[in-house]
């Protein structure tokens, strides 16, 4: 069972991840 400090870990990742494919889109 992963800990609320993985979940949130994880969620902020995703979030970091879609700026970074939007930014990219923007660029291209």
């Amino acid at each position: 069972m992963a800990t609320l400090r993985d979940v949130r870990a994880r969620i902020t990742g995703v979030k970091t991840t879609q700026k970074i494919t939007k930014a990219m889109k923007m660029v291209a």
